[in-house]
């Protein structure tokens, strides 16, 4: 059983805060099914970005497309309902519930093939954990839960904003091998990660931002041999 990914458009996307501007023409196509990585130095708009897609930003201008639907006006909970689900960086799990009852709280929400069982099964540590409040998991723990619940609206577009953060090696790797399964399943992912290690091992393409807005775009295996590209674009080798 597989999910069905959806393509992402953005087209000449501009966004901020209050008054300031931080997407200056944003421009981004991201093919359903695909994996892209959204790289970028510190403060360059990746985050600002997933936050528009999801609509926690209002769009000053430009558009949003998922698949055939335009998602630019449209509240959070209305995105969620087409498709776009996001596992913000922080992880945000709910600290007093349980494993199941934070998975629980976004269990029926939407049709799809995603339940609690496909969950456990996909991160049979959860399984483990489940009567664990959310506050007594490790990192990478609350990681899982936080995907899991992410899956559990049925997206078919999935925004994972530094997964990695704050993990330890061993741990950052098994967080990859669930991003890739679900690219396997199908599933639309716009990652944005500052471990590029983890974001070259699943990315099918990698996009880089800089001041707002979409600078260069090329498959992962290209960008990872041009080290003096890498080397201007992100400040490393």
């Amino acid at each position: 059983m597989s999910a069905t990914g959806a393509d992402l458009k953005i087209a000449g996307v501009e966004a901020g805060y209050g008054g300031s501007t931080v997407l200056t023409g944003v421009d981004l196509h991201v093919v359903a099914g695909e994996t892209v990585a959204l790289l970028g130095r510190n403060g360059v708009g990746k985050t600002t970005l997933m936050s528009t897609i999801m609509g926690f930003v209002s769009t000053h201008s430009g558009s949003i497309h998922v698949g055939d639907e335009d998602i630019t006006s449209l509240p959070t909970h209305a995105r969620a309902r087409v498709g776009v689900a996001i596992v913000p960086q922080g992880r945000r799990v709910f600290a007093p519930l349980t494993v199941h009852n934070n998975l629980r709280i976004a269990e029926g929400k939407h049709s799809g093939e995603w339940s609690l069982e496909r969950i456990y099964e996909l991160m049979p540590r959860l399984r483990e954990r489940r009567t664990n409040r959310g506050d007594q998991l490790s990192g990478g723990e609350q990681q899982m839960l936080a995907i899991g619940r992410a899956l559990l609206l049925g997206p078919r577009v999935l925004l994972l904003d530094e997964p990695s953060d704050g993990l330890a090696p061993a741990i950052v790797a098994q967080v990859m091998g669930i991003v890739r399964e679900l690219a396997q399943e199908g599933i639309t992912v716009l990652l944005v990660e500052q471990d590029l290690r983890a974001a070259f091992s699943v990315a099918d393409r990698v996009v880089v931002m800089e001041k707002g807005r979409i600078v260069h775009e090329s498959t992962t295996e290209e960008f990872r041999s041009d080290a003096p590209r890498a080397r201007r674009l992100l400040g490393v080798g």
